[in-house]
């Protein structure tokens, strides 16, 4: 652990840090107000840090503080001592390589007003739990801890396949005319298209078969905000659920597959995705076996052949990838499981854009590499997006304080003492619970 330095400026003033307007503060008592850190990086994307006048030498840094924050999580660890802040996705987008140095300009800017953190841990949601965890990999030399929350942590081309397969399927199955990767510049229209199409598939024994079989190949969650915890012996149920997870809940997967598909081909200059070569047999045999069981359920009572519907899948035409495209997106960034600082992931086993099966390939790699005592998972029974209480934030951060502070994970990361430390801040609910990942299959 680095020295704790707290070389405050003491007056307002412009300091050049390299291309970067750093504005600074004076210092804060510990009784006065929170102070703000803010100005503009090269790329003249905003950043911004809230530092407490009794700032305890811990910085935290994530993609998007900079667009809203604090939330109420935030506003917590601030209050507990720490500085927070960081950037926006607003101009990097889909360029993680850029938005991971933008973080560093960032915490450039707070040494130079601030002084030297004794700690900095890297911390994000959704696109942000990628840029977290990608920064404490690359650079463990400034990053002494990270929390990744709803990352797509399989990798960025990896993800995208998967996103591939389960639209691919669903278009040959139920409209073939629908887009999967030529997706046109009107997202909502392409959206509606695809929206209305499932509705009406939904309506029938024959379409919700074949959105369950969809929906077990992309490996989808169940457990959504239209059904929850779902009983996977009630395939109806689960089903339910699956469509909840894919068109039928706020924020669909399906929008998402349109919206960021069109945005990472614009971003990377082509397609960066492919499934040339892909059994689609295969990949529903590799899900879990309640996922298959459900399927086979549903297409019986449907009076479906699912060798058949397997068969129309793998004899349709191919998508190719740019393999430039393919080269640009995984350069920024594919996870090598090279990790050499204390590293949390936190998901909610009902994320439908982040689906937590590819925390199973974040594992793999991790353990792979020799890494598997740095590394904790904890999830959360729950559906949405990063859909997690400020109570479950805080928790997951203070487990990461806690392992840098004693140099050990100990009993923290086990569901109830996680759900103990969350009830003891009042903050909201407290939903740790024990979850088997399935392997990620793409």
């Amino acid at each position: 652990m680095k020295p704790v330095t707290r070389r405050w400026t003491h007056a307002a003033a412009a300091v050049a840090v390299g291309t970067l307007a750093v504005t600074t503060v004076a210092p804060a008592a510990a009784d006065e107000p929170d102070q703000t850190i803010e100005g503009r990086l090269a790329d003249s994307a905003p950043y911004r840090f809230v530092v407490p006048g009794d700032w305890n030498g811990t910085v935290f840094v994530e993609l998007d503080f900079a667009s809203g924050g604090p939330s109420g999580a935030q506003q917590a660890l601030i209050d507990d001592g720490a500085a927070y802040g960081g950037t926006t996705r607003d101009v990097t987008g889909w360029d993680l390589a850029g938005a991971v140095d933008n973080q560093l300009e960032a915490l450039d800017a707070f040494a130079a007003a601030v002084g030297e953190p004794s700690r900095t841990i890297a911390m994000g949601s959704s696109m942000g739990g990628m840029i977290a965890a990608t920064t404490g990999e690359l650079h463990p030399d400034r990053i002494d801890g990270v929390v990744a929350a709803c990352g797509g942590l399989s990798g960025t081309v990896s993800q995208w396949n998967q996103k591939l397969d389960t639209v691919f399927t669903l278009a040959q199955l139920i409209d073939p005319s629908l887009p999967v990767v030529d997706i046109p510049e009107d997202i909502e229209a392409a959206r509606s298209l695809w929206q209305d199409a499932l509705a009406e598939a939904q309506q029938t024994p024959e379409g919700r078969a074949r959105i369950a079989l969809a929906s077990a190949i992309g490996q989808l969650p169940a457990w959504s905000q239209s059904v929850a915890d779902p009983d996977p012996r009630d395939p109806h149920e689960y089903q339910a659920g699956w469509y909840g997870s894919l068109s039928g809940d706020p924020l669909p997967y399906i929008g998402q597959a349109m919206s960021s598909r069109y945005a990472s081909t614009q971003q990377f200059g082509g397609l960066p995705s492919w499934n040339v070569g892909i059994d689609y047999k295969r990949q529903l045999r590799m899900v879990s076996a309640d996922a298959r069981r459900v399927v086979k359920a549903l297409y019986r009572d449907a009076g479906l052949s699912l060798e058949k519907d397997l068969a129309t899948v793998n004899g349709a035409d191919r998508i190719e990838a740019d393999p430039e495209a393919v080269e640009r997106f995984a350069a920024s960034y594919e996870f090598t499981g090279e990790i050499s600082v204390p590293t949390l992931t936190l998901n909610n086993v009902g994320d439908q854009i982040s689906t937590v099966a590819q925390q199973s390939a974040y594992e793999q790699r991790v353990r792979r590499a020799g890494n598997a005592p740095l590394l904790r998972q904890v999830y959360v029974g729950s559906a949405g997006h990063c859909a997690f209480s400020d109570a479950e934030v805080v928790t997951a951060a203070n487990v990461l304080l806690d392992r840098l502070d004693t140099g050990r994970w100990g009993g923290s990361t086990v569901p109830h003492h996680l759900n103990a430390a969350a009830e003891r801040l009042d903050m909201g609910e407290a939903r740790f619970i024990n979850y088997r990942l399935e392997r990620f299959n793409r």
